[in-house]
Protein backbone atom coordinates (compact mmCIF):
# COMPACT_ATOMS: atom_id res chain seq x y z
CA UNK A 1 0.00 0.00 0.00
CA UNK A 2 1.35 3.37 -0.72
CA UNK A 3 0.18 6.72 1.08
CA UNK A 4 1.00 10.02 -1.07
CA UNK A 5 0.77 12.82 1.28
CA UNK A 6 -0.82 15.57 -1.53
CA UNK A 7 -0.66 18.33 1.19
CA UNK A 8 0.58 18.95 4.73
CA UNK A 9 -0.30 21.98 5.51
CA UNK A 10 -2.87 24.12 7.87
CA UNK A 11 -6.09 25.71 6.66
CA UNK A 12 -4.62 28.51 5.60
CA UNK A 13 -1.22 26.55 3.70
CA UNK A 14 2.30 28.06 3.72
CA UNK A 15 3.06 30.72 2.71
CA UNK A 16 -0.42 32.15 4.34
CA UNK A 17 -1.82 35.27 2.47
CA UNK A 18 -0.13 38.60 3.29
CA UNK A 19 3.36 39.43 4.54
CA UNK A 20 4.71 42.59 4.37
CA UNK A 21 5.36 42.24 0.37
CA UNK A 22 2.07 40.67 -0.03
CA UNK A 23 3.72 37.27 -1.20
CA UNK A 24 2.96 35.23 1.28
CA UNK A 25 3.18 34.94 5.39
CA UNK A 26 5.62 32.52 6.09
CA UNK A 27 6.55 32.52 10.08
CA UNK A 28 9.34 31.31 10.91
CA UNK A 29 9.44 29.07 7.91
CA UNK A 30 12.16 29.36 5.51
CA UNK A 31 10.95 30.90 2.13
CA UNK A 32 14.20 29.14 -0.03
CA UNK A 33 13.53 25.55 1.50
CA UNK A 34 10.82 24.13 -0.76
CA UNK A 35 9.18 21.29 1.73
CA UNK A 36 8.19 24.56 3.71
CA UNK A 37 5.55 25.18 1.03
CA UNK A 38 2.30 23.28 2.34
CA UNK A 39 -0.90 22.90 0.40
CA UNK A 40 -4.11 22.17 2.52
CA UNK A 41 -3.69 18.89 4.01
CA UNK A 42 -4.76 15.65 1.58
CA UNK A 43 -3.80 11.97 1.21
CA UNK A 44 -4.02 9.44 -1.67
CA UNK A 45 -4.06 5.83 -0.45
CA UNK A 46 -3.30 3.56 -3.21
CA UNK A 47 -3.93 -0.28 -2.71
CA UNK A 48 -1.99 -3.46 -3.57
CA UNK A 49 -4.42 -3.84 -6.30
CA UNK A 50 -4.26 -0.09 -7.49
CA UNK A 51 -7.55 1.03 -6.83
CA UNK A 52 -7.32 4.22 -5.24
CA UNK A 53 -8.72 6.84 -1.69
CA UNK A 54 -9.21 10.58 -1.60
CA UNK A 55 -8.90 11.18 2.17
CA UNK A 56 -10.83 14.98 1.70
CA UNK A 57 -11.18 17.05 -1.32
CA UNK A 58 -8.94 20.30 -0.50
CA UNK A 59 -9.19 23.82 -2.29
CA UNK A 60 -5.65 22.45 -3.92
CA UNK A 61 -7.05 19.26 -4.97
CA UNK A 62 -5.96 19.72 -8.72
CA UNK A 63 -2.82 20.80 -8.64
CA UNK A 64 -1.82 18.40 -5.79
CA UNK A 65 -2.96 15.48 -8.07
CA UNK A 66 -0.71 16.59 -11.05
CA UNK A 67 2.14 17.20 -8.97
CA UNK A 68 2.09 13.73 -7.57
CA UNK A 69 1.23 11.96 -11.44
CA UNK A 70 -2.11 10.60 -9.62
CA UNK A 71 -4.08 9.32 -12.63
CA UNK A 72 -7.45 8.32 -10.80
CA UNK A 73 -9.65 8.09 -7.76
CA UNK A 74 -11.63 5.11 -7.34
CA UNK A 75 -13.48 6.86 -3.97
CA UNK A 76 -13.67 9.47 -1.44
CA UNK A 77 -12.95 9.84 2.50
CA UNK A 78 -14.05 12.81 4.23
CA UNK A 79 -12.38 13.83 7.34
CA UNK A 80 -15.36 16.58 8.37
CA UNK A 81 -16.68 19.28 6.77
CA UNK A 82 -14.27 21.91 6.74
CA UNK A 83 -13.77 23.74 3.81
CA UNK A 84 -10.23 23.14 3.73
CA UNK A 85 -11.39 19.31 3.89
CA UNK A 86 -13.98 19.86 1.32
CA UNK A 87 -13.88 22.97 -1.09
CA UNK A 88 -11.96 21.00 -3.71
CA UNK A 89 -15.46 19.10 -4.21
CA UNK A 90 -15.93 20.44 -7.94
CA UNK A 91 -13.11 19.06 -9.34
CA UNK A 92 -14.41 15.42 -8.69
CA UNK A 93 -16.41 15.83 -11.73
CA UNK A 94 -12.87 15.48 -13.74
CA UNK A 95 -12.56 12.38 -11.81
CA UNK A 96 -16.44 10.92 -12.81
CA UNK A 97 -15.18 11.22 -16.33
CA UNK A 98 -11.84 9.49 -15.80
CA UNK A 99 -13.63 6.75 -14.03
CA UNK A 100 -16.91 6.94 -15.85
CA UNK A 101 -19.23 6.32 -12.96
CA UNK A 102 -20.37 8.42 -10.01
CA UNK A 103 -18.10 8.05 -6.94
CA UNK A 104 -18.79 6.71 -3.76
CA UNK A 105 -18.19 9.18 -0.84
CA UNK A 106 -17.92 8.12 2.57
CA UNK A 107 -18.23 10.26 5.49
CA UNK A 108 -20.49 10.37 9.04
CA UNK A 109 -23.97 11.54 7.96
CA UNK A 110 -23.66 15.19 9.75
CA UNK A 111 -20.53 15.32 7.59
CA UNK A 112 -22.05 14.14 4.15
CA UNK A 113 -25.73 15.96 4.87
CA UNK A 114 -23.33 19.33 5.26
CA UNK A 115 -21.28 18.41 2.36
CA UNK A 116 -24.61 17.84 0.33
CA UNK A 117 -26.08 20.85 1.33
CA UNK A 118 -23.00 23.33 0.20
CA UNK A 119 -23.01 20.91 -3.28
CA UNK A 120 -26.59 19.59 -3.60
CA UNK A 121 -25.88 19.65 -7.35
CA UNK A 122 -23.32 16.77 -6.32
CA UNK A 123 -25.83 14.77 -5.06
CA UNK A 124 -28.13 14.82 -7.61
CA UNK A 125 -28.61 11.18 -9.64
CA UNK A 126 -26.21 10.56 -12.44
CA UNK A 127 -27.98 11.33 -16.06
CA UNK A 128 -25.76 9.48 -18.51
CA UNK A 129 -23.39 9.38 -20.31
CA UNK A 130 -22.22 12.88 -19.35
CA UNK A 131 -20.05 14.52 -16.47
CA UNK A 132 -21.13 18.19 -16.43
CA UNK A 133 -21.25 18.33 -12.93
CA UNK A 134 -19.51 16.14 -9.85
CA UNK A 135 -21.59 13.22 -9.56
CA UNK A 136 -21.17 11.47 -6.26
CA UNK A 137 -22.81 8.80 -4.00
CA UNK A 138 -23.02 9.05 0.13
CA UNK A 139 -22.47 6.11 2.04
CA UNK A 140 -22.84 6.91 5.28
CA UNK A 141 -20.37 5.73 8.31
CA UNK A 142 -19.85 6.00 11.90
CA UNK A 143 -17.01 5.72 14.66
CA UNK A 144 -16.49 2.27 16.02
CA UNK A 145 -17.40 0.58 12.13
CA UNK A 146 -15.05 -1.34 10.26
CA UNK A 147 -15.92 -0.88 6.51
CA UNK A 148 -14.38 -2.21 3.27
CA UNK A 149 -13.59 0.86 0.26
CA UNK A 150 -11.97 -0.28 -2.56
CA UNK A 151 -10.51 -3.46 -1.30
CA UNK A 152 -9.02 -1.60 1.73
CA UNK A 153 -10.49 -2.28 5.44
CA UNK A 154 -11.01 0.94 7.44
CA UNK A 155 -11.18 0.51 11.28
CA UNK A 156 -12.94 4.25 12.12
CA UNK A 157 -12.65 6.12 14.95
CA UNK A 158 -13.62 9.86 16.26
CA UNK A 159 -11.52 12.28 17.14
CA UNK A 160 -11.87 15.40 19.00
CA UNK A 161 -11.25 18.52 16.86
CA UNK A 162 -11.91 21.23 20.02
CA UNK A 163 -15.28 22.53 18.81
CA UNK A 164 -16.01 19.50 16.45
CA UNK A 165 -15.45 15.81 16.00
CA UNK A 166 -13.24 14.47 13.33
CA UNK A 167 -12.67 10.35 11.66
CA UNK A 168 -9.52 9.51 11.96
CA UNK A 169 -9.49 5.38 10.55
CA UNK A 170 -6.10 2.64 10.68
CA UNK A 171 -5.82 0.19 7.64
CA UNK A 172 -3.21 -2.69 8.33
CA UNK A 173 -0.84 -1.01 9.99
CA UNK A 174 -1.46 2.69 8.89
CA UNK A 175 -3.40 5.18 10.93
CA UNK A 176 -4.43 8.45 9.81
CA UNK A 177 -5.23 10.88 11.95
CA UNK A 178 -5.69 14.92 10.75
CA UNK A 179 -7.59 17.72 12.74
CA UNK A 180 -7.31 16.32 16.43
CA UNK A 181 -6.74 17.50 19.47
CA UNK A 182 -8.09 15.01 22.36
CA UNK A 183 -8.29 11.09 21.60
CA UNK A 184 -11.21 8.77 23.25
CA UNK A 185 -9.89 5.31 25.10
CA UNK A 186 -11.58 3.76 22.24
CA UNK A 187 -9.51 5.56 19.33
CA UNK A 188 -6.45 5.25 21.08
CA UNK A 189 -6.54 1.46 21.56
CA UNK A 190 -7.34 1.11 17.94
CA UNK A 191 -4.02 3.15 17.32
CA UNK A 192 -1.89 1.39 19.30
CA UNK A 193 0.70 -0.52 17.83
CA UNK A 194 0.51 0.83 14.38
CA UNK A 195 3.73 1.32 12.69
CA UNK A 196 3.27 4.40 10.70
CA UNK A 197 1.21 7.13 12.05
CA UNK A 198 0.42 10.34 9.69
CA UNK A 199 -1.11 12.83 12.02
CA UNK A 200 -2.30 16.58 13.04
CA UNK A 201 0.93 18.85 14.66
CA UNK A 202 -0.38 22.36 13.83
CA UNK A 203 2.34 23.95 16.20
CA UNK A 204 5.01 23.71 18.97
CA UNK A 205 2.54 25.09 21.29
CA UNK A 206 -0.80 23.73 22.23
CA UNK A 207 -3.77 25.02 20.31
CA UNK A 208 -7.42 24.38 21.40
CA UNK A 209 -8.29 22.69 17.99
CA UNK A 210 -5.12 20.90 17.01
CA UNK A 211 -2.27 18.74 18.43
CA UNK A 212 1.12 20.52 19.54
CA UNK A 213 4.45 18.71 19.27
CA UNK A 214 4.71 17.85 23.00
CA UNK A 215 1.31 15.91 22.56
CA UNK A 216 2.00 14.09 19.51
CA UNK A 217 5.02 13.21 21.02
CA UNK A 218 3.62 12.08 24.00
CA UNK A 219 0.88 9.99 22.31
CA UNK A 220 3.62 7.92 20.14
CA UNK A 221 5.47 7.14 23.00
CA UNK A 222 2.53 6.10 24.80
CA UNK A 223 0.84 3.53 21.77
CA UNK A 224 4.50 2.31 21.03
CA UNK A 225 3.99 3.74 17.27
CA UNK A 226 7.40 3.17 15.01
CA UNK A 227 7.20 6.13 12.83
CA UNK A 228 5.12 9.40 13.66
CA UNK A 229 4.86 11.60 10.27
CA UNK A 230 3.48 15.27 11.49
CA UNK A 231 0.84 16.65 8.65
CA UNK A 232 -1.05 19.73 9.26
CA UNK A 233 1.20 21.91 9.77
CA UNK A 234 1.41 25.86 10.62
CA UNK A 235 4.28 28.34 10.02
CA UNK A 236 5.76 27.70 13.45
CA UNK A 237 7.22 24.64 12.08
CA UNK A 238 10.31 25.06 9.76
CA UNK A 239 11.77 22.08 7.89
CA UNK A 240 15.31 22.57 9.20
CA UNK A 241 13.77 23.41 13.01
CA UNK A 242 12.26 19.91 12.82
CA UNK A 243 15.22 18.28 11.20
CA UNK A 244 17.31 19.35 13.89
CA UNK A 245 15.03 19.51 16.75
CA UNK A 246 12.31 16.20 16.20
CA UNK A 247 12.34 13.71 18.70
CA UNK A 248 13.50 10.11 17.69
CA UNK A 249 10.46 8.53 15.45
CA UNK A 250 8.91 11.70 14.50
CA UNK A 251 9.43 13.06 11.01
CA UNK A 252 7.78 15.82 9.14
CA UNK A 253 5.83 15.25 5.44
CA UNK A 254 6.13 17.54 2.67
CA UNK A 255 4.12 17.85 -0.12
CA UNK A 256 4.66 15.16 -2.50
CA UNK A 257 5.88 12.81 0.43
CA UNK A 258 5.06 8.84 -0.51
CA UNK A 259 4.63 6.34 2.52
CA UNK A 260 5.23 2.83 1.59
CA UNK A 261 3.08 1.02 4.38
Amino acid sequence: MRVTILGCGGSAGVPMLGGADGRGDWGVCNPAEPRNRRSRTSIVIEGDDGRCLLVDTSPDLKSQLLAAGIPRIDAIFYTHAHADHVAGLDETRSLNRIVGRPIEVFGTAPVLAEIASRFEYAFRPWSPPSFFRPVLLPRSVAPGETIEIEGMRLAVFEQDHGNSTTLGFRIGDFTYSTDVVRLTDSALATIEGTRTWLVDCFHRRPHPAHASLDLVHGWSRQLGVERTVLTHMGTDLDWSWMQDNLPPGLEPAHDGMVLSV
